[in-house]
């Protein structure tokens, strides 16, 4: 989603106070703390100034205080309730914090004052799409497409929308019309190789690496190409070039990322040391006990969309998508996770309650039974344990090299800061295994755990013990779960429309002589796979 920028302000800067003609300047030119500065000077001077409001919501906007933009542009509304390009930004806010409903509550005003405006409709696509409202969101493509046939990145927006719905064939064709106007955006390159489906031919090859050769290539395109060619020799089985390339997207990709690994490891040991079976008995019979959530995590790439696939079709199970809810409420404390021990009865049976109100605009049926497949929700077990104590945990996990180089292959599009290098993700991995053998000592049973390869070699077993868990009865459709017509929006929505198959497990094989930074950081959790080693 593209940021507003300040084009508009420059095209009109005329009537306006010079200080706020040099702060539009600034913020063309991306110079922040001077445009911070000056508009912080206007604004004390002239605090009801709705035009120097929303250019300061802007600039909270570009630093990521979401919030902040939120309540200026609130203000800038209340004090000129008909000030479209402020509602405009307000709706583009609430989307980027994740209250896809609010932004289109904002965005149906907005239409109504400019309905000509492919922008707003292309945010308003994108936050139809975030609630699951898939076939909304591909009309309104296809009417701002209709209207303005040459912007890139939308054809590559509906792509997004046309593959999720498993339309794949018109989502490659939107895609190629995209590099058609837009050869070197690298974003649709890894799309392409994204759906583990498209082979590249020669040409196609050829064109990645010229735009990659290009001075005016932009970081965010280069490690696209780079993950993308990756993907191109490893079909092609070059080894060698395939992973200099995903090692470069890695490298490059990570300069932009602020992960610290010793920070996550801290973490796990404060979520060991409060999560004691004295700590879950205190607070037996608090939260809100609602039986529905089914929470899916583990690592990325283990298999959680294999699983929630085959629980979708089953007739009491609903796949809706991966929540960013439990994150966002158990971090809402600055102390988390020593606020834990501190929360009360009450709070709890509140943060429950407002999770299934959050993600209730997700759920499109009335099954009794929801998935939430983040996967990184598995660091925030204890957390959900409390606000939500009847709440199931299904495990997906795999083998730790197959599993990590999956990862290091991958570009994902937010999150996963940990999985681009070897070592940080071997790290990762070995928190996880850490933590959930914890769990499974304090709280044994709570936690089903789903081997992938078991799954591949007996899945039939493997699939009644899973419906077990949840608590309800075995249904063939279950094992032909790959004929289940649903929105897939992880990279592995091809995969999981296809029978189960073993190749996948072998992927890392061809690589192995470049792994052995991640081996030294996995340690004996790699010796001792599928079981966990008594170090832990």
């Amino acid at each position: 989603m593209a940021t507003v920028t300040t084009q508009s302000w420059l095209s009109r800067i005329g009537k306006y106070h010079p200080r706020l003609i040099e702060a539009a300047l600034a913020m063309n030119e991306n110079d922040i703390p001077r445009a911070e500065f000056l508009l912080r000077e206007h604004l004390k001077q002239d605090p009801f100034e709705v035009a120097a409001i929303r250019m300061f919501a802007e600039v909270a906007g570009r630093i990521g205080r979401y919030r902040d933009s939120e309540t200026l542009l609130r203000r800038a509304l209340e004090l000129s309730p008909g000030f479209t390009a402020a509602r405009a930004n307000l709706a583009l806010v609430l989307y980027r914090q994740n209250r896809p409903g609010e932004a289109i509550e904002e965005l149906d005003r907005v239409l109504a004052e400019e309905p000509e405006n492919p922008g707003h409709s292309n945010l308003k696509a994108a936050a139809f799409g975030r609630i699951g409202d898939f076939e909304e969101a591909i009309v309104l493509y296809e009417q701002v497409l209709a209207k303005a046939p040459n912007q890139p990145r939308v054809w590559m927006s509906f792509g997004h929308m046309l593959k999720t719905v498993g339309r794949l064939d018109e989502g490659i064709a939107a895609y190629r019309r995209a590099l058609e106007l837009m050869p070197s955006l690298g974003e649709v390159w890894w799309s392409l190789a994204n759906l583990k489906t498209v082979k590249f031919s020669d040409a196609d090859i050829a064109a990645m690496e010229a735009a990659l050769a290009g001075d005016e290539v932009a970081k965010e395109d280069r490690f696209h190409l780079d993950f993308a060619l990756g993907k191109a020799f490893e079909d092609r089985a070059e080894t060698a070039r395939s992973f200099a390339h995903y090692a470069a997207g890695n490298a490059l990709r990570k300069t932009e990322l602020d992960y610290d690994a010793d920070e996550n490891e801290r973490l796990v040991d404060r979520l060991i040391e409060i999560a004691t079976p004295e700590f879950f008995a205190a607070r037996e019979g608090q939260g809100f006990d609602a039986p529905d959530p089914v929470f899916v995590l583990g690592m990325p790439r283990a298999g959680s969309t294999l699983i929630e696939q085959i629980l979708s079709s089953h007739s009491q199970i609903e796949g809706t998508t991966e929540h960013p809810d439990i994150p966002a409420l158990a971090r809402r404390a600055p102390n988390y996770p020593l606020n834990l021990p501190g929360l009360k009865g009450e709070q709890l049976a509140k943060q429950g309650e407002e999770y299934l109100r959050r993600t209730r605009i997700q759920r499109k049926t009335d099954r009794p039974l929801f998935i939430d497949k983040l996967p990184n929700n598995w660091m925030h077990i204890p957390y959900i344990m409390l606000i939500l104590p009847g709440a199931k945990f299904i495990d997906a996990r795999r083998h730790p090299l197959g599993c990590s180089f999956s990862n290091f292959k991958q570009h994902f599009a937010k999150g996963q800061a940990f999985s681009y290098s070897l070592e940080d993700m071997g790290r990762y991995y070995r928190d996880y295994v850490r933590l959930m053998a914890h769990l499974d000592r304090v709280r044994p049973g709570r936690i089903h755990r789903v081997i992938y390869e078991n799954m591949v070699d007996d899945t039939e077993a493997e699939v009644r013990r899973l419906l077990d868990y949840c608590g309800v009865g075995f249904e063939d459709s279950c094992l032909a779960f790959y004929k289940t017509e649903r929105a897939v929006r992880t990279p592995s929505s091809e995969q999981v429309r296809q029978p189960i198959y073993r190749d996948g497990t072998e992927a890392w094989k061809p690589y192995s002589e470049y792994l052995d930074p991640l081996r030294k950081a996995l340690g004996d959790v790699l010796d001792c796979y599928p079981q966990v080693p008594e170090s832990l």
